[in-house]
């Protein structure tokens, strides 16, 4: 395999891996490959930090909003409307 490839291939997992760990879902053997990758990819470490931060300042925000908003019913006809045509079309 282009040694390009491969490395673009190993980045893409990484990252795969990166927003699965944020979600906690990662196997110890995933677990061990994303930390190897990241020992040698700054561009990943990167990625990772900026991942991490921006998921940090969307779960803020969202503490920050009302639970309570709700989508008015003419909102939601003309949304519905929307997608059954979207579906008509094929």
């Amino acid at each position: 395999m282009n040694p390009l490839k491969a490395i673009t291939r190993n980045c893409r997992k990484a990252t795969f891996l990166a927003d699965k760990r944020m979600d906690g879902k990662l196997t110890f053997r995933e677990s061990i490959e994303l930390r190897i990758h990241l020992v040698g990819c700054g561009a990943c470490r990167l990625y990772t930090i900026q991942s991490a931060k921006i998921s940090q300042m969307i779960n803020e925000l969202l503490k920050s909003q009302p639970q309570d908003i709700r989508l008015d019913s003419s909102f939601k006809a003309n949304l519905q409307e929307r997608i059954n045509d979207e579906m008509n079309k094929n």
